[in-house]
């Protein structure tokens, strides 16, 4: 496992290795989602290699993991603790960073801040603080985003837009973490247009911040779009998509088996 919470992945096409036979799904998917958000970056005159692909592996074994590294996949989403740190510890002699994406539990931080490179779920002060402390402990620099709550569903976590400024002014006194953007989990709506909206004003609300003086070293990132609208957040300035479905197929049953690649349905990352 990558010790360095700090090295930025290359995302782009170029330079991929790709040891898996060209036609092994995993393979295949792969490059199909990575052209399509190389696709949509430029359409939007940005640059792909400001776009990180976070392949998200949750209900996925290990094997699935290695397979998308062996295709050149370097950083990897998971959202329930335990699940993770069991394939943390199976994968540790991966070249990868690992990503906790889902609600983050206060007695789960000291758990989570030495695996994982990335932990784009923290919703609310309290955390920070316990992220701050466990990290201070523990000698590490995990990376963070603040996840910011735009629909009000109940749900669903995350900060309310007006307690912003606040989460980041506590967290510019911190030396362990750091804070590094905001990241959202809009509404579940087939047509990615209706998700446009929330990725949008999530972009809006980072210039709105910089505008009023946050370090903008501490709003580059926004993780934002899954495998049904990955490009549409895009568009909008993702510099992070997590994309599940559409790199591993379909999610197994909790406490089935894992079925044999099938990417035919898109539901959320």
């Amino acid at each position: 496992m990558a010790s360095s919470h700090e090295r930025r992945a290359d995302t782009g096409t170029a330079g991929v290795r790709d040891s898996l036979p060209s036609d092994h799904p995993i393979a295949r998917n792969l490059r199909d989602v990575r052209r399509r958000a190389d696709d949509a970056a430029r359409a939007a005159g940005r640059d792909p290699r400001n776009v990180r692909l976070i392949a998200v592996s949750k209900t996925f074994g290990i094997e699935h993991i290695r397979l998308a590294a062996t295709a050149g996949q370097t950083e990897f989403g998971e959202n329930r603790v335990q699940e993770a740190l069991g394939k943390c510890a199976e994968g540790s002699d991966l070249d990868v960073r690992w990503h906790l994406i889902g609600h983050l539990q206060t007695n789960k931080v000291r758990k989570v801040v030495e695996p994982f490179s990335w932990i784009h779920s923290v919703d609310r002060l309290e955390l920070l603080r316990r992220l701050e402390q466990a990290a201070a402990e523990q000698g590490t620099k995990p990376n963070l985003l603040i996840q910011v709550d735009l629909a009000n569903e109940a749900t669903k976590h995350g900060v309310p837009p007006a307690d912003l400024p606040q989460m980041f002014e506590v967290a510019l006194g911190y030396r362990a973490v750091r804070v590094r953007g905001l990241m959202l989990l809009p509404p579940f709506e087939n047509d990615p247009e209706q998700t446009r909206p929330y990725f949008r004003r999530l972009r809006e609300l980072r210039d709105e911040l910089a505008a009023d003086g946050v370090d903008r070293t501490m709003l580059e990132e926004l993780s934002m779009g899954m495998s049904h609208d990955f490009e549409t957040a895009i568009a909008e300035g993702a510099t992070m998509v997590r994309v599940g479905t559409a790199i591993f197929g379909t999610r197994p049953a909790p406490g089935s088996a894992v079925k044999p690649l099938d990417t035919r349905e898109r539901g959320p990352a």
